[in-house]
């Protein structure tokens, strides 16, 4: 179903990401919008601090108090899939005089601040990748893929999309402003790819969260799920969050530097520099599932250590092979389900730290990385969410500009669901063990 472009708007839905980067919010009969744009509306903390399995991990020692969720007028969207439905973000605030929660979309706001004094204006485009599956009891672990024909990478139309789902989720997304400038089948089964145009950070990291939340939505309407879980089938590779950025100065890019070698510019090195000096803990806000690191494995297209190279889609940082306003460094190790707020938020307190202290990269690797020499490769990178954590915990930098609440809460959460995974016996355990042991 779509909304006609002069249908009453009957609802607002104000909307705010958790930790999780998962949409939490409250619809809003259109008559009670003013009242609450003025006053803001409630909602418990203890959202921030529980886990997707419904459980309160943080909060409880100071009482679960509220926070106060303002509409931001200027983030509003009307939905064409949900008649009568407009969409905003909202500024979060406490609801009483010092008290504190942790607000991912407020900590990216901190950390372009911190960009801009050393005078930059930080830039990012993301690449999100998702499967579309049919919910099938019948099939392993309750889902099936909705395509599942081999080599279909690139490809468009219906072979691609038989019911032409994707093409209309990239047209309506495109309608609400998110700046959907292509679309493709990805490389595995049933798996897609919505590229967004690179903008401010902040507005960036916006519209990565409405595309994930609204292609679930639209998939949802039309009784599918879509998922941006890194890895729901063991026969399949994985899904990213691809983060390509840059920063401006004085209205050019500052990566780009012409007369150099290779075209790009001191700060570039810099920013690379930061991002491999925080390459462990930023594995944690980039990866941040068990799940996550099934997909992180030689020959699989996302990086297993630190390293950069120029157009080398093994490494960690990538340089594309474009110049001038487009000279930018690709970050490629981001999983599906990372937080997009959290993670540019990271990417940039990584990166700024590296120019501030004028940090040198190594030298840049070429060729595959996977099977490179030892001395070239790099440190390896955190393979499970177990050694990220402890890498973000050990990370001064880190916690430091995304504040002690945010990287505590963050933390504590992850425990707890690693401690709930260890405890968890799982179908491979069965299938290994039962018979023989």
């Amino acid at each position: 179903m779509t909304s006609e472009p002069d249908e009453p708007i009957t609802t607002v839905r104000v909307l705010y990401p958790d930790l999780h980067g998962f949409a939490r919010g409250k619809d809003i009969p259109i008559r009670q919008f003013d009242r609450v744009a003025e006053h803001g509306v409630a909602f418990c903390a203890a959202v921030f601090g529980t886990d997707l399995r419904h459980t309160p991990v943080v909060g409880g020692e100071e009482g679960y108090p509220d926070f106060i969720a303002f509409p931001d007028r200027a983030t509003m969207r009307r939905l064409p899939w949900e008649p009568g439905v407009t969409c905003c973000l909202a500024d979060l605030r406490p609801a009483s005089d010092g008290a504190s929660f942790p607000d991912p979309r407020g900590a990216l706001a901190a950390a372009c601040e911190q960009v801009r004094e050393l005078g930059f204006e930080p830039i990012v485009g993301p690449e999100l990748e998702f499967f579309i599956v049919v919910r099938d009891p019948e099939a392993p672990n309750g889902v099936r893929r909705l395509l599942d024909n081999l080599s279909m990478v690139y490809t468009v139309g219906p072979l691609a999309d038989p019911e032409g789902l994707v093409r209309e989720m990239t047209e309506q997304l495109e309608q609400i402003g998110l700046e959907v400038f292509a679309v493709n089948h990805e490389f595995m089964n049933s798996q897609y790819e919505i590229n967004l145009r690179h903008g401010e950070a902040l507005a960036a990291a916006d519209r990565a969260f409405l595309l994930k939340t609204a292609v679930k939505d639209i998939a949802a309407i039309n009784g599918l799920h879509a998922t941006f879980m890194g890895k729901p089938f063991n026969d399949q590779g994985g899904s990213g969050t691809h983060l390509h950025v840059s920063l401006a100065r004085d209205g050019h890019n500052a990566f780009a530097a012409p007369a150099s070698d290779q075209g790009v510019s001191d700060e570039l090195r810099w920013f690379t520099a930061g991002l491999i000096e925080h390459a462990p803990a930023l594995m944690a806000l980039l990866n941040p599932t068990v799940n996550a690191y099934c997909r992180l494995l030689p020959d699989s297209l996302a990086p297993t250590h630190a390293n950069w190279g120029f157009d080398n889609r093994s490494t960690f940082v990538r340089i594309p092979p474009e110049r001038g306003g487009s000279t930018r460094v690709e970050l490629r190790v981001g999983d599906g389900s990372a937080n997009p707020y959290l993670a540019i938020a990271a990417v940039l307190h990584a990166g700024a730290d590296g120019v501030r202290r004028r940090l040198e990269p190594p030298p840049p690797l070429s060729g595959d990385a996977y099977h490179a020499a030892p001395e070239l490769i790099g440190t390896q990178l955190p393979s499970t969410l177990d050694q990220a954590l402890a890498a973000l915990a050990a990370d001064e930098v880190l916690r430091d500009g995304l504040g002690a609440e945010i990287v505590e809460t963050f933390l504590a959460m992850k425990g707890f669901e690693l401690k709930r995974h260890r405890e968890w016996v799982s179908d491979w355990q069965i299938n290994e063990y039962l018979h023989h042991l």
